[in-house]
């Protein structure tokens, strides 16, 4: 059992730390792909939204018809999947700034041969980019919680998940980072911000893990999945395909869509020959 929760773990570290490579991105690229980012970030869609309800929902309802029988199962797991949309729901309406953060077209490209202008400081950019941290963390928590879970039930599933959340946060990265760097012209607290941002999904594995252990049955396991479902189902549609409509045109959020839950439904396959 150790060994299976270090594992998770580490792979819900792994796909925080792709807040990081967007990072690095932001700091050393000359310029922003942002119809790849589109692409990437319908692939990340269609991924979580596939394996939500083609994986993850018949897996909670086996671990709740044990202990519950099929048709109270059923029900309970529906409660759980609906109160993960309506958890998701309520914290993005308390908190707008969780929407998947835009990236200003005017700072998509970071020049690095402004000279005396480096030491320039605008607060009201650096007070944007605070934000946009603080925002990227808070959304950063379930979806650690999610991965950590997911990856201790059943790490095939919990890895294609991780993959799918760090693709997504590649792009988290780069928007955290740019306004920062442009307020402060300071690549190491640029880049530290990304860095702890991403932290906060491994932070959120460990939170939820130490809260929850002392419950953990079958019946409780199935409901966090469904629940699980729900949110992730919720930052799909209220979030990635949004922004990769954003970041590109319509109809590449779409594509990549498609290819997600093609190479979602293919992964599957293969594992159960």
């Amino acid at each position: 059992m150790e060994n299976a929760v270090l594992f998770a773990f580490l792979v819900t570290l792994a796909a925080g730390l792709a807040t990081a490579v967007g990072a690095l991105i932001a700091l050393f690229a000359r310029h922003t792909n942002r119809k790849f980012l589109a692409v990437s970030l319908g692939f990340s869609a269609g991924v979580m939204i596939y394996v939500s309800f083609v994986e993850i929902l018949p897996k909670a309802l086996s671990y709740l018809t044990p202990t519950h029988g099929e048709s109270s199962a059923s029900a309970l797991m529906a409660a759980s999947f609906l109160t993960g949309l309506a958890g998701m729901a309520v914290l993005y309406r308390l908190i707008p700034e969780l929407e998947h953060p835009a990236l200003d077209e005017s700072h998509t490209t970071i020049r690095l041969d402004e000279g005396a202008q480096a030491l320039y400081t605008d607060k009201l950019l650096l007070r944007t980019g605070v934000g946009v941290a603080l925002a990227v963390t808070l959304h950063n928590f379930p979806e650690g919680m999610a991965t950590f879970f997911l990856t201790l039930g059943d790490p095939q599933v919990g890895l294609s998940v991780a993959l799918a959340i760090a693709i997504h946060n590649i792009p988290e990265g780069i928007a955290v980072v740019i306004p920062i760097y442009y307020a402060t012209r300071n690549r190491a607290s640029a880049f530290g911000f990304g860095v702890i941002s991403g932290l906060a999904e491994p932070i959120g594995a460990i939170l939820g893990y130490l809260v929850l252990r002392p419950f953990m049955t079958d019946s409780l396991l199935g409901m966090i999945f469904a629940g699980v479902a729900g949110i992730m189902v919720y930052i799909s549609i209220d979030g990635l395909l949004p922004a990769a409509r954003q970041y590109g045109s319509g109809q590449l959020a779409i594509y990549g869509l498609i290819v997600g839950m093609a190479v979602m439904a293919a992964s599957l396959v293969l594992f159960q020959l």
